[in-house]
């Protein structure tokens, strides 16, 4: 009976294969300070990348420092952000994760995350109200360079119709999936792969499946044939 762990480890790695060819295979660098990607990982949520970044520009201009964040009465930190969207709930998530990360450290850096083991620097970021797995994976690859992989819903999405994950597997069971069977050094150019593939092709509503490199590799676009076979061999709408 073949291995389930090496037939999804077989799936994976054709994946991560074709996808590089269209996208390339994306070198990692640092994306800024931890401290940083953590506030910036906070306002990205639930809105775009152009919201997120004019919020966290906003932001640095409006403070000299996150103790000065720390310090702002929170309605002014919320007009700062508001560009963002979901301001009145980012703006406390933003203090509260900074004064905690001050409380315990007596200052705000979070380089030190780099000797910790994957699972134990997850779970210190995951104490702060707010911080997720998908957050705290963030922080971890993009500014230390951790072999962490966030899965947000471009790449849940596209892991479980790969038939990667199980169809309502959570992001936590998904991540834990992939850091299982993928190398390492795969985590960042496939993280990034995964959400270009979701944006362009890969789309939550009609996605292109006729156009998709992936997709006699992939169980849903197999499942949504054979179940246009049944409809078209019995008349059904």
């Amino acid at each position: 009976m073949p291995d389930p762990d090496l037939i999804l480890a077989t799936k994976l790695a054709e994946a991560y294969r074709r996808l590089g060819e269209i996208y390339g295979f994306s070198a990692w660098e640092s994306h800024g300070d931890p401290t940083g990607q953590l506030v910036a990982t906070i306002l990205s949520q639930n809105t775009s990348d152009v919201n997120t970044a004019r919020s966290f520009r906003a932001l640095v201009d409006a403070y000299p420092d996150w103790q000065a964040v720390v310090d702002a009465p929170e309605p002014e930190v919320i007009e700062v952000i508001r560009s963002g969207g979901l301001a009145n709930q980012k703006a406390p998530r933003i203090q509260n994760a900074l004064h905690h990360i001050h409380d315990e450290r007596g200052d705000f850096d979070l380089y030190w995350l780099a000797d910790l083991a994957v699972d134990e620097a997850r779970t210190w970021l995951t104490q702060m109200p707010g911080v997720g797995h998908k957050t705290a994976s963030i922080v971890l690859l993009f500014a230390l360079g951790r072999p962490a992989f966030p899965v947000d819903t471009h790449v849940g999405r596209v892991s479980r119709r790969l038939g990667l994950a199980p169809p309502k597997a959570s992001a936590d069971k998904v991540m834990a999936i992939v850091e299982e069977i993928a190398p390492a050094d795969w985590f960042y150019p496939l993280h990034i792969n995964f959400i270009r593939h979701g944006r362009a092709t890969c789309k939550a509503r009609n996605p292109r499946c006729n156009e998709c490199v992936l997709r006699d590799i992939c169980d849903w676009y197999r499942k949504s044939r054979a179940a246009d076979t049944i409809r078209n061999d019995t008349g059904t709408r």
